[in-house]
């Protein structure tokens, strides 16, 4: 289980406009938000790139929250209810720290925007450089073999 804010008692929603008004702040032009069961989404337009971030929910009937961790006792309904909320806040407090702590470190010079970034960029099929990318690294880590497309062609 994650220690970063896994005691917050900061509602979620909290959380999601606090995300809004930082991203305001460093200049973002436009935001969405939606979510179901599975995940969060939180949408930006900054730096005249589109970003996106996937915030992955936990599993409600999750034995880590039907069950004590201690004594592994079946919870009661209203205790399941307040750990799995207990997750959700703890998950939303930490996509704040990411996501401000990427913008401060591109204010402070220390990172580009791009490259704080990157795997959050949305490309023109709605899915991010991360989303392309990752199963290409992974590739090449296997095979020990670049692909023509990251290197220009020439290169191996």
């Amino acid at each position: 289980m994650p220690t970063y804010a896994s005691q917050t008692n900061v509602p979620s929603d909290k959380s999601r406009a606090e995300i809004e008004r930082t991203l305001a702040r460093y200049g973002a032009i436009s935001f969405m938000y939606g979510w179901d069961q599975a995940r969060a989404v939180i949408a930006f337009e900054m730096n005249g790139r589109r970003l996106k971030f996937i915030l992955p929910m936990p599993e409600r009937d999750s034995r880590e929250f039907t069950h004590t961790p201690a004594k592994n006792q079946r919870r009661s309904a209203a205790a399941a209810e307040a750990a799995y909320d207990q997750a959700v806040r703890q998950r939303w407090r930490a996509l704040a720290l990411v996501i401000k702590a990427k913008l401060e470190a591109v204010e402070a010079g220390i990172a580009e925007f791009e490259e704080e970034f990157l795997a959050h960029i949305m490309l023109p099929n709605g899915r991010t450089v991360g989303d392309f990318m990752v199963p290409q690294i992974a590739a090449v880590y296997e095979t020990g073999q670049m692909p023509p497309l990251l290197t220009g062609g020439s290169e191996t």
